[in-house]
């Protein structure tokens, strides 16, 4: 499966390319994106609180079942404070190997219960373990979906440990990076203040993925990898 580099999309976009570039334009800032899967949680809106004092935009890959419809004040306030509002399926089952009315269902069902919330259906989503194929492809090209994976994990699922999150974080950043974290891990949260402090200290600044890839806007039905 091809995928594409944001910072390889920023480079070929037409001259009159309209992508918003938020508060830096990457071409020549040193950026950064965070991203925030799995939720909204318990957690979240201390996450946004932390968000919010160190002005970082982030993106959110929202989970339809037991998540968003459970959060809609969240997802509204995730959405109100300037953060990209993003799919990640409906339940988080695997898409691959699906049949395409499965996986269409899987992405719509999200799709319609945040627009039912924000007023708007989010152009961006990340398939479940970043697994995808021509068919998951395709469906998301017709939803408007483009499809974004990550440079950066700290397997936050596997450890508490907001310490050990920071430097798996850490050591793998990278400038047009996309670091993917879950706000639903109770050693998450406590770790993202750290993490921007650092990484500040380092120079980057804070973008939502289709900041980091402006004046390009997302392509649906892509790939996109750093």
């Amino acid at each position: 499966m091809d995928t594409t580099a944001p910072a390889s999309a920023r480079g070929e976009a037409a001259s009159d390319a309209k992508g918003s570039f938020g508060s830096a334009d990457c071409r020549k800032a040193k950026c950064i994106a965070l991203t925030f899967d799995a939720g909204p949680g318990k957690d979240t809106p201390r996450l946004l609180d932390i968000l919010k004092e160190k002005k970082v935009p982030a993106t959110f890959f929202l989970l339809g079942r037991n998540h968003v419809v459970e959060h809609p004040g969240t997802v509204r306030r995730i959405a109100a404070e300037g953060h990209e509002v993003a799919n990640h399926t409906w339940s988080h089952k695997i898409l691959t190997g699906r049949k395409p009315g499965e996986i269409r269902a899987e992405l719509e069902r999200t799709q319609d219960a945040i627009a039912g919330i924000t007023g708007r259906k989010p152009r961006l989503m990340r398939p479940p373990q970043g697994r995808t194929d021509d068919t998951v492809s395709e469906i998301s090209k017709e939803l408007g979906l483009a499809q974004i994976l990550w440079s950066t994990t700290a397997k936050d699922y596997s450890t508490n440990d907001s310490a050990l999150i920071t430097k798996r974080t850490l050591d793998q950043a990278g400038r047009d990076g996309i670091i993917l974290l879950h706000d639903i891990y109770e050693g998450t949260v406590p770790a993202v203040p750290g993490i921007i402090d650092a990484l500040r200290r380092e120079g980057y600044t804070f973008v939502t993925v289709p900041q980091l890839m402006a004046p390009a806007e997302p392509e649906p039905g892509t790939v996109y990898r750093p």
